[in-house]
């Protein structure tokens, strides 16, 4: 679905990748995982065309994506949960995912405000509610029932617990695994390891703008040098 060869992206003049390799299967659920730093949101940025990438490949279902403006690689079905959620905070919840609505793919079972409230049933508690009046976590539940609204083929998942209190994580965590369970394909980054080892089909460590590590959640799961070498604090 998503193939990412030999990208390259800059700020001014300082390098931020160098040669990022990545790609994320139909139905997957794959991480982008290292210390804070290293050229992860750069990488989703280059991805979804909000910086420009000086090289490399963009490959979305065959189709070649790097050269196109953000609202058109959007509409080709990303999702994204941004770093820092970024929801409308002058909307109410329910105006922020009629805001985002779309079923371009024209799927049979599109995602509604209804199955969004379903699934978190603390929105529907606070569906008139302005998004600057949400705890943290209420906001990052807004913030991926805002991505499902746009029924994307693939979800991006900017640091997808960061911040939030250990049981609003666990809640995150039970809801992108049925997620899972419903064939979305999943991109995410965070930095709770044994959280994504249970979650994730494969994973990619990032070390200073390039991926030094790929492997199964088995792999890493058995390799604690390479955890603490690439993760630890």
């Amino acid at each position: 679905m998503l193939r990412v060869r030999d990208l390259e992206a800059f700020y001014g003049p300082s390098q931020a990748l160098f040669g990022m390799e990545l790609g994320v299967d139909a139905g997957e659920v794959v991480t982008l995982m290292g210390r804070n730093g290293m050229g992860k949101t750069t990488t989703v940025h280059a991805i979804m065309g909000l910086m420009a990438a000086r090289r490399g490949v963009v490959e979305f279902e065959g189709r070649r994506v790097d050269q196109l403006p953000s609202f058109r690689i959007a509409r080709l079905g990303f999702g994204l949960v941004p770093e820092g959620r970024q929801i409308f905070p002058n909307l109410s919840v329910r105006e922020n995912l009629i805001a985002a609505s779309a079923n371009r793919a024209r799927r049979p079972s599109p995602w509604t405000i209804e199955r969004v409230f379903e699934f978190f049933p603390r929105l529907s508690e606070r569906q008139r509610n302005m998004g600057n009046q949400l705890s943290g976590g209420e906001q990052q539940m807004l913030a991926i029932g805002r991505a499902l609204m746009t029924n994307p083929k693939l979800l991006i998942l900017d640091e997808a617990t960061e911040g939030l209190a250990p049981l609003i994580r666990q809640e995150i965590w039970s809801c992108l695994g049925r997620l899972k369970g419903e064939g979305q394909a999943i991109l995410v980054i965070d930095k709770n390891v044994g959280a994504l080892i249970a979650l994730a089909d494969r994973h990619h460590i990032v070390e200073k703008g390039r991926v030094v590590w790929s492997g199964t959640s088995q792999a890493l799961a058995g390799d604690r040098d390479l955890q603490h070498r690439y993760l630890g604090v």
